[in-house]
This record gives structure tokens, sequence and C-alpha cells, in this order.
């Protein structure tokens, strides 16, 4: 249980960011000279800037955008960052405030504090990139900028490139940096793995206590609360990976509740499942945590089978997991585990490998297995290297297909959900009818679904799962009945 005595949250090096600089670096100049191109110039990025809420004077809470942090980790808003491919020296450029800043939102720093706080050769005010840049750059004609500019392959959005007065006295390269630069967050450092699993530590926390609290007649957003409460009471964090979902009964097999139209608001009913995905943040780097169980803490007989064979999925993938296995095959044995689960508690029959054929599995798993976590909840990277999207129900709404390699972090996440819009045309279909036992099917209407999802660390001759929440039924039951965690 948590107390006011524990630790404070850890201390972040700002050498992390200046270590994901070197590696740009590397990876840049080993590019340019493969192409046969000058190693000069400067890579050059544009901070995010504070929002207001429509007409209002209301400002959103700031969350520094990602490549950006990534790069030089600043947390204040209206800053550029550049990067002398020449020299490897780091510049930022922080904005020139007003002098009422001092009055209403506190102490104007000088630049030297930003040189010191975010590790980096040189400060100076945005007013000034045009001329800074052209002192440092040793060429006669306009020197480059490579500019971030890049498809997002999980939001279908293009990376913004940095906009600045002048901009136009320099030669621009569009292409080179987002390839580059997101096939560096890919691979976990040591450093950045200390803060994912932090973010992780404190999430595993913050779901037992939700687990503990969870009571009939609660309403949704009340466990809401008590996550959010307990990562930024305890764990220093301000801000939440995602959009909390908190989803009971039926809503269970909604796969992204939560949202404005469905804002976990619903009264806990005896005999619902619950499906809690919630992650905190530390720092910019996050996790991504999806628990499951009984909100009157006794699992039922059904409530038992579709769990297994999620659990079943999700630790036969985990137990699969090391460099060189492909994506594609973790997310098929999901599917094959959750379908011969099913198989065996009636509630399906027929031969799995004809399932499999006809993609039975993406009728109760129509989501992709996992994603990259870093950074962003689905950090980038999952279809770099020309990889293009498969075809066909859950195959495509995969977010990676790549093989994994040692230092990626990835989320594993099968699911077994009672979706009335799949589940209709899937029994009416000539292709699938033949799979479904429809008596045994009928006892899952409005079961909603089960998720659960861990946080994993490809290592070397593995993985390491970084996330240590209950999971075992026998688990579970005893922690929501007040039992310490872990286990004695």
């Amino acid at each position: 249980m948590a107390s006011s005595s524990r630790l404070p949250p850890p201390k972040v090096p700002m050498e992390l960011h200046a270590k994901n600089r070197e590696k740009l670096l590397k990876s840049l100049r080993r590019h340019l000279t493969e192409t046969s191109r000058p190693l000069h110039g400067f890579v050059f990025l544009q901070g995010g800037e504070e929002k207001t809420r429509y007409c209002t004077d209301h400002i959103e809470l700031f969350r520094q955008e990602s490549y950006f942090a990534y790069l030089f980790g600043v947390k204040e808003p209206g800053f550029y960052g550049a990067i002398d491919i020449a020299t490897g020296k780091s510049i930022l450029f922080a904005p020139r405030l007003p002098a009422d800043y001092a009055v209403w939102l506190g102490e104007i720093k000088p630049l030297s504090c930003f040189q010191q706080q975010y590790m980096v050769s040189m400060v100076y005010y945005t007013d000034e990139i045009v001329g800074v840049l052209h002192e440092l750059s040793n060429v006669l004609e306009k020197p480059w900028l490579f500019l971030l500019h890049g498809l997002n392959t999980d939001s279908n959005n293009f990376s913004k490139p940095a906009e600045f007065e002048g901009i136009e006295k320099f030669e621009k390269d569009l292409t080179t940096l987002h390839p580059i630069l997101t096939e560096c967050r890919v691979l976990k450092s040591d450093m950045e793995l200390a803060l994912i699993q932090f973010a992780n530590d404190i999430s595993s926390e913050a779901h037992v206590e939700v687990m503990r609290k969870t009571r009939v007649g609660m309403e949704e957003y009340q466990l809401e609360s008590i996550f959010l409460h307990h990562t930024y009471m305890y764990g220093g964090c301000r801000h939440c990976s995602y959009t909390c979902i908190c989803a009971t009964g039926e809503n269970s097999a909604v796969l992204h509740y939560g949202h404005a139209a469905a804002p976990n608001d619903r009264t806990l009913q005896d005999g619902d499942m619950a499906l809690f995905d919630m992650g905190a943040e530390y720092h910019f780097y996050g996790s991504d945590i999806t628990c499951s169980f009984p909100v009157n803490g006794k699992f039922t007989s059904d409530q038992s089978l579709i769990y297994n064979a999620v659990l079943d999925a999700h630790n036969a993938v985990i137990s699969a997991m090391k460099p060189g296995v492909s994506w594609v095959d973790m997310h098929k044995l999901a599917e094959k585990v959750i379908l011969e689960s099913l198989k065996n508690g009636c509630i399906i029959v027929g031969n799995v490998d004809d399932m499999m054929i006809e993609r039975l599995g993406a009728v109760f798993m129509p989501h992709g297995l996992g994603h990259f976590l870093g950074i962003d909840t689905h950090d980038p990277g999952g279809y770099l290297k020309g990889l293009e999207k498969l075809e066909g129900p859950g195959l495509k709404a995969l977010r990676t297909i790549r093989e994994l390699q040692e230092g990626m972090v990835i989320t594993v996440e099968p699911g077994c959900y009672f979706i009335d819009a799949l589940l209709a045309p899937a029994m009416e279909s000539s292709n699938t009818a033949k799979f479904f036992d429809l008596e045994a099917i009928s006892r899952f209407k409005g079961f909603g679904g089960v998720r659960i999802e861990s946080d994993v660390h490809v290592t070397a001759g593995g993985c390491q799962n970084m996330t240590k929440c209950p999971r075992q039924i026998s688990e579970i039951e005893a922690v929501m009945a007040g039992s310490p965690w872990p286990l004695n």
C-alpha cells in the first residue's frame, strides 16, 4: 500500500536526451556519407505551442511535441532546437518573454538557466534563429535545414516541419530526417527503459489500488479518479499516456471506450466484468496497462473461461518473444490460443486451423496484438523500411509487422470480446457460421470483453515483462479480498 513516506519519483538525467541526439547524429551522418552528401547543415525542430480552448483565454495543460521531447527534453512551450551536423553542437532557441510574464506566470529565466538545465551547447532567442545559424554555418551558400516531415502510420497524420520568419534564407530537406529519427526512437536506451519502468511501476500500483477499491454500485469514473490520483500523488505523473478506458459490463467490448461520447459514466453492476486500460506518463515516457476482473471480486465459470483464454494467449506470446521473431506470427499465435480455448469451452466448434484460414480470430479480437511504446503510447516506427500493411480482418489492424529487435518496447494485449457488430455477420456468413454453437454464444450477450495488456522489453535472449499486476485469477481474487501485493 502506498504511503506518504515513500520515496519521491526518480530524477531524470538530461544525459538521456544528449545520448538521443548523439544516436541521431551517428545515424544521420552515416546516411549522408552513404548517399555522398556533405556532412553539414542543421537538424532543426520546432517544439510545441500552448493552445487556448477555442476562442477563450483558457490555456490547455501543455505537453511537449514528442520528437522535440526525445531530442531535447524541454518541458516549456515555444522553443526551437537545432543540432549542427558538422560539429554535433546542440542549440536551443527560447521565446523572448514580455516583462509582464514575471507578474502573471513567474520568473523569466536567463538563457544560461536553460543551457544548464537541458545540457545543450548554447541557447539563444527565437528571433535570433536566422543570424545564429548562418553564423555557425561554414558554407557560402544557403545552409541546409533537415526538417521533420513524415507520416505517422498509427494516426495517419504528418509531423509538422518547423516554420519561422526568415526560413526562406535556408535550403530545406523534408525527406531525410523523419525516417532516421523515427528509427532511433524504436530501440530504447537503458535510461529510457528506466523511465518506462517507473511509469509501469506506478501504474501497476495504481491498477492494484483500483482493484482493491472496486465495488458494485460505484461509477466507472470513480475508478478512473483513483488511478489518476495514485499516479499523480505518489508518482508525480501529471500527464496520463492516453484517455483512461474504464469499461464495465457491455462497455468492455467497446475498444476505445472512455471518449467524450462514452465518458466512463456507467454504474457498476453485480456480475459485470471490468476492463480498465490506463497508463501513467513520467517525463514524456509512458506505460499502457490493461487489467480485467469481475467487479464483485469473484470470477464466474464463464468469466474464468474467457479470462484464462486471454491470459494463456498473453503468456504464450511473452514466452515466444525474442529477437528475430515476427510480430505477425505473435498476433496469429494469440488468435490461435484464444480460439483453442473457446473451442475447449464449447463456445465454438470445428477445426482451429480452418478457423484461422477464415480469420475467425478477428471476430473475437479485431485489434492488433500490440504496438511500440515509448514517448508516445503508440510509438512510431511500425511501418518504416518500406513495409506495407497487411490485408484481412485483424491483420490490417496491426500497428507493426516487423521482426522483434533487442531494445524494442512493445505492448502485448490480446483480447476476447463479444461484439454484436462482428458476431452477427460472422454467424450469418457461409464461411464462418459453422463454427458457432449458437446456444453457447448466446450466454455471452452483453458480456463485454476481456483484455490483458503488459509492456514488454525485448532483450538479447528473450524479453522482460515490465508490468507488475496480478494476472492469475487466484491473485486477482486475493488482492480484491484485501491481500497484499505482491502476494506473500
